[in-house]
């Protein structure tokens, strides 16, 4: 095999594992966005559930498996995050378009991320395949040596194994 066939073949096989590499971070990143696409979903659906006249000893979950009982007053509003970092109390009605165009969002940018994963998958596969036939090529061509070494193996005669006696045996004829 070549210089150059191997450096070739090494620099297939590390592209393949970057573009792993990228699949799994990507994967990874679809996941987390799908985490918080379903929490603002249900944040949707709980705000959407407060009646306009308010609620008397709603339970409000804090984490953890706490809830606290609290009164919720009519036309109340939510505080929500409008970026960086900065949160604001708005009314439910502009709190839930808030969520819904947020949710969109991440619907776009993970649809994105999957036609990044196919893309690269389709790359992957397609170098997977350039390194097979490369290989396959070398195995073809190394067939032809083989063979010039098994003649060379046939003229050396095979070493005769001295027989071993086991312990306490009488001899034979063959000794």
């Amino acid at each position: 095999m070549s210089a150059v066939d191997k450096a070739e073949l090494q620099r297939i096989a590390q592209q393949v594992e970057l573009n792993r590499q990228r699949m799994e971070s990507i994967e990874q990143q679809v996941g987390r966005l799908e985490q918080i696409r379903l929490e603002q979903l249900q944040t949707i659906e709980t705000l959407s559930a407060i009646p306009a006249n308010g609620a008397k000893g709603a339970m409000i979950p804090l984490g953890s498996g706490v809830q606290i009982v609290a009164d919720i007053p009519p036309k109340t509003g939510a505080v929500i995050d409008i970026g960086s970092r900065v949160q604001a109390e708005k009314p439910l009605d502009e709190a839930i378009d808030i969520l819904t165009k947020r949710t969109e969002e991440i619907l776009q940018l993970m649809n994105k991320m999957k036609i990044e994963f196919s893309s690269i998958e389709e790359s992957t596969i397609s170098l997977a395949n350039v390194f097979n036939e490369q290989i396959a090529s070398l195995q073809e061509e190394q067939p032809e040596e083989i063979p010039e070494k098994k003649s060379e193996l046939q003229a050396i005669p095979p070493k005769k194994q001295a027989k071993k006696r086991k312990r306490g045996t009488e001899l034979t004829l063959d000794d």
